[in-house]
């Protein structure tokens, strides 16, 4: 089993904890203090000191500070400082992906993915730093250039939730640092550790290459926090990653004071299985997407729609499948589900699956917490299968856990109705073989979701993609293709290298 404290002292976390980092130094903040605790073993990984509002404003100071100075740095020289970042975190992998493993509780490979995938977007960072391209457009009047070039924007403010606790900051951060912009981060009250040592790492790198105190800070705290960040015009963008009702909350205050948001709340993620469809690969997508990261994923598999002429099949190979679920800790490979975040997440769980048997439901497995060794935590339960009718009113919600509602469809656009009939629309996926039920899915009558995938399933993303949803969702897009011009301000410029003063339109004043 894992010591908690050895690991923290290997990513070079001593003895006090201190909640907040401005660049280049730690110190205690004034809040509230925090006893983290594993859910994979209950025990306790150590206390955190948070930050209260006189904290975050001394934070706030020397991010502005150091903007000043970073959005001078050419955006190569920043990229290469981006390019340390990712060696620093490849040499940090494996001890890094164990903690976020232990102190979140998904399984370690999951872990060492979510490490992977901040040493991926450092390379996508460093490339996109030679990348920030403006257009070049005609003018209307003689010896006149026009073109659009883009400038950093300032303080960007991340708020990040538990179940990514650090892939989701990077996808902000590192963008963000070659745009020329710097980052306040408040992690997860549920996840501090995991921030704390991503930002010793970062500080390391930061030191090496003289970079400006101030470019990458860290404040751990509340509700409270969150609401300072949201409503302080220093920070022109605020990137978002929680609840709906938490975006809500932070969207409207943002966009109270004209502020840029990007927000990546709830997903209530489905997939089609066509008649059509290749079931030897559905299952297993199907199944990841649903008991990975015990369901906390906001990509998790939530409903499956599945054609009535291969339901009475496809539900008995997923009762098959859950069966050879290994529920235990996250750190022994050969478990496929480890706990939920922690018990108040266990309660929702079992209320949940109170509510979809009350409400019509039938419970086909899981449904039950799990107790006796190995399980002392109090936080592990068994996925849960429950069928509905399309119409449940329960298949509305988000849980965040592993519960999958299955129910049956008679062609593709009833699928697609149910699919799209609920408030979020983050990912979509249909499993078939046939092309135009593949395109029809891909196309404007198809799925609303931001993300829509043929033959994969609905959880995981690559980082060479922009990521996001659409209607309570957010509407945010975060890592890939051109996700970068939300960290920067465009400005469209024109140059006047006549002799002349011709005005547009044709507009003449005679003097």
């Amino acid at each position: 089993m894992i010591n908690g404290k050895e690991l923290l002292s290997r990513l070079g976390i001593g003895k006090d904890i201190y909640g907040l980092s401005t660049g280049l130094r730690y110190w205690e903040g004034s809040g509230d203090s925090l006893d983290i605790s594993s859910p994979v073993d209950g025990k306790k990984i150590g206390r955190v000191n948070c930050g209260n509002g006189a904290d975050y404003d001394t934070v706030v100071e020397r991010a502005q500070e150091a903007f000043a100075e970073w959005r001078m740095w050419p955006a190569p020289k920043r990229g290469e400082v981006v390019r340390q970042m990712g060696d620093a975190l490849r040499k940090k992998k494996a001890d890094l992906g164990a903690l976020v493993s232990y102190e979140m509780g998904k399984s370690l490979q999951e872990g060492l993915g979510e490490v992977q995938e901040m040493i991926d977007i450092c390379d996508f960072a460093v490339g996109l730093s030679r990348q920030l391209y403006g257009l070049s457009m005609h003018s209307e009047r003689p010896a006149h250039r026009m073109m659009e070039q883009w400038h950093p924007l300032g303080v960007v403010g991340i708020i990040s939730a538990f179940n990514f606790p650090v892939a989701v900051w990077s996808w902000n951060a590192m963008i963000a640092w070659v745009c020329g912009d710097v980052c306040i981060w408040k992690p997860s009250e549920k996840t501090p550790f995991t921030a704390i040592a991503c930002q010793n790492i970062i500080l390391d790198v930061l030191r090496r290459n003289d970079v400006p105190e101030g470019v990458s800070n860290l404040i751990v705290g509340g509700r409270e926090i969150g609401k300072l960040m949201a409503e302080d015009a220093r920070l022109p963008l605020i990137s978002a990653t929680g609840s709906t009702r938490m975006g809500k909350s932070v969207g409207a205050a943002v966009g109270a004071r004209l502020g840029k948001s990007i927000l990546e709340l709830g997903g209530n993620n489905a997939i089609i299985v066509s008649p059509q469809a290749d079931l030897n690969i559905a299952i297993p997508g199907i199944v990841f997407g649903a008991v990975g990261t015990a369901g906390q994923r906001c990509t998790s598999t939530r409903r499956v729609i599945i054609h009535q002429d291969v339901y009475a099949e496809l539900k008995e190979k997923m009762l098959s499948a859950y069966k050879q679920i290994k529920i235990g800790t996250p750190l022994d490979e050969d478990n496929h589900m480890g706990p939920l975040i922690d018990k108040d997440a266990v309660a929702m769980y079992e209320k949940v699956v109170a509510e979809a048997q009350a409400q019509g439901g039938r419970l086909l497995a899981g449904g039950e917490v799990l107790s006796g060794p190995g399980y002392e935590s109090g936080c592990y339960v068994t996925p849960a299968i429950i069928e509905v009718s399309p119409n449940n009113p329960i298949t509305q919600q988000e849980t965040f856990a592993p519960i999958l509602y299955i129910m049956k469809y008679r062609d593709l656009d009833e699928a697609i109705a149910i699919q799209n009939d609920v408030p979020q629309g983050l990912s979509s996926s249909v499993f078939t073989l046939n092309m135009r039920e593949a395109e029809t899915f891909l196309s404007h009558r198809g799925s609303d979701c931001g993300i829509a995938n043929v033959n994969i399933g609905t959880s995981g993303a690559e980082i060479g993609g922009a990521f996001g949803g659409e209607k309570e969702t957010g509407g945010g897009r975060e890592s890939g293709s051109d996700a970068w011009k939300a960290y920067m301000r465009r400005q469209t410029c024109t140059i006047n290298w006549s002799t002349e003063l011709p005005l547009a339109q044709g507009i003449s004043f005679d003097f």
